[in-house]
Formats: C-alpha cells, sequence, structure tokens
C-alpha cells in the first residue's frame, strides 16, 4: 500500500466500519432500553402496521370484556331483586297456610293481615326501586339493552336483552287482592301466591341463563385477548438475549476499531520519517 500525506485508506475504511458498529450499538440499546425490537416505522414498516392493528384490536377487547361484565352486573342486580320478590312470596304462602287453620283466632287474622299488606307493598317498592344507572328494571318498564361484546360492528358481536317484559309489581303478579282475613280468602290465595311463583320463576331463570352466558362470554374474551397479545408480542417484542449479544458485539468492535484507527494515524508519520 501507498504511504501518503492526504489521504489515509485504512482510517477510512476503519471509520466507515466504526460507523456501522455505532450503528448496531444504538439500535440495539434502544431495543434494549424499550423492550420492543419496533421503536419506529424504519426498523420493521410492515410488522409496525399489523402490531398496530393488532393493538387497537386488543384494547377493544379489553373493553368489550368490561362491556360484558358490566352486563353481568346488570342481570345480577335484577337476580337480587327477583331473588327477594320470591322470598316474600313464599313467606306470603306461608302465611296464607297458617291464616286457612281454624287454630288461629280473628285477632291473630288481623296480625297476619298486616304482614300481609307489608309485603304487597315490600313486593311493589322493591320492583319499583330496582334499577342499574336510573333504568328500571322489574316493573315493567324497563328497555331493550344492547351489550357490546366483542372488537367488531356485527350482530355476533352484541347480545339483546330486554328488560320491559320483566313485571314483578304485586298486580301484575295478582296478589295485589290477597285478604287474610278469613280462612276462606286464606285457601282461595293459595292458588293466586302459587300461579306468582310461578310467573316470577320464568322470568328468573332467563335472567340466570344470561349471568352464564356473560361469564362464558367474559372467559371468552380473556383466552382471545392472550392470544392476541401473545401475538403481537412475537412481532414486537425485542429478544433480550439476541440484543444484548448483539450490544456486547458492537461495543468491541468500538473498541476495536478505535485501535485500528489510532494505529492507522501512525503512517503519515512514516512519510515524514522518509522525507527526513
Amino acid at each position: 500500500m501507498a504511504i501518503s500525506l492526504l489521504s489515509n485508506q485504512p482510517v477510512l475504511n476503519a471509520r466507515r466500519h466504526m460507523e456501522t458498529t455505532s450503528q448496531m450499538f444504538g439500535e440495539a440499546s434502544e431495543r434494549l432500553a424499550s423492550g420492543k425490537r419496533i421503536n419506529k416505522s424504519g426498523d420493521d414498516a410492515a410488522g409496525l402496521a399489523i402490531s398496530e392493528a393488532m393493538e387497537g384490536k386488543i384494547r377493544s377487547m379489553q373493553q368489550a370484556r368490561r362491556n360484558a361484565q358490566e352486563a353481568l352486573s346488570l342481570m345480577q342486580v335484577a337476580e337480587g331483586g327477583m331473588n327477594e320478590v320470591s322470598n316474600l312470596l313464599t313467606r306470603l304462602r306461608e302465611l296464607s297456610i297458617q291464616a286457612a287453620s281454624d287454630t288461629i283466632g280473628d285477632k291473630e287474622r288481623t296480625m297476619l293481615e298486616l304482614e300481609n299488606k307489608q309485603i304487597k307493598e315490600e313486593i311493589d317498592r322493591l320492583a319499583n326501586a330496582t334499577e342499574y344507572f336510573g333504568t328500571p328494571l322489574l316493573n315493567g318498564q324497563g328497555k331493550e339493552f344492547t351489550f357490546q361484546i366483542g372488537p367488531d360492528n356485527s350482530e355476533a358481536n352484541r347480545v339483546q336483552y330486554s328488560t320491559a317484559k320483566l313485571d314483578l309489581r304485586a298486580s301484575s303478579l295478582g296478589v295485589d287482592r290477597i285478604s287474610l282475613s278469613d280462612a276462606s280468602s286464606a285457601l282461595d290465595s293459595l292458588n293466586q301466591v302459587d300461579e306468582a311463583i310461578s310467573k316470577i320463576n320464568t322470568p328468573r331463570s332467563e335472567v340466570g341463563a344470561m349471568q352464564s352466558r356473560f361469564n362464558s362470554i367474559v372467559s371468552n374474551l380473556f383466552v382471545y385477548e392472550e392470544n392476541m397479545t401473545q401475538a403481537r408480542s412475537r412481532i414486537v417484542d425485542a429478544d433480550i438475549a439476541q440484543e444484548t449479544a448483539k450490544s456486547v458485539q458492537a461495543a468491541v468492535l468500538q473498541k476495536a476499531g478505535t485501535a485500528v484507527i489510532a494505529q492507522a494515524n501512525t503512517m503519515p508519520m512514516l512519510a515524514l520519517k522518509l522525507l527526513d
């Protein structure tokens, strides 16, 4: 190789390799610091586009899961009110059996009639007071709820349920005119109470089935979200072992390059010695 004062080819060559090494070290350091393989579109344009779309889908599924959990809460509120109405009807039937027996007198029946009145009033109160965020659930004035339980705009991602058919007021159940003032009236009330219990069992079963359905939806969304997150991780996340190896390799090459440049810079000094 010719010795020249104007051009030091070994230094230029070493500097070019140093720039490449510095870039490799910078990329490895960035990925180690962020934990991501893709930090900008230049790293992997197609991978970034895919990962961003998957991120939107994942966050949508998280919200859909919260929607399903809130829908489950609504069903639980409705079922809680229905359960208490059912307990009141059971108590009313118990009182009817007691009032139908001549083992008690008129005074005791008067007391039973007072409890009968309170039970019917409590049934009406529960029916009117059971609501979800201001929407009544058990007095026949509800609405048709639409629950978005999926990440996309399709019928398969929505569930509908109407609470307008849930009417548990005493008049709707047919127990508002029950009287326990005499044995004959008490016996007649048994059929009315049994019919009311039958009326409440059907919608209560529907609400229970909806709770099971929403539990299944929540579980499915958890699995869906987990799989999507793993798929996105394979695209975006950095391989820490690999990036650590690159970082160490780049650091060693940088030190070697610095030593080479320092050695190559001594060549012009040789040219000066020849002139001497």
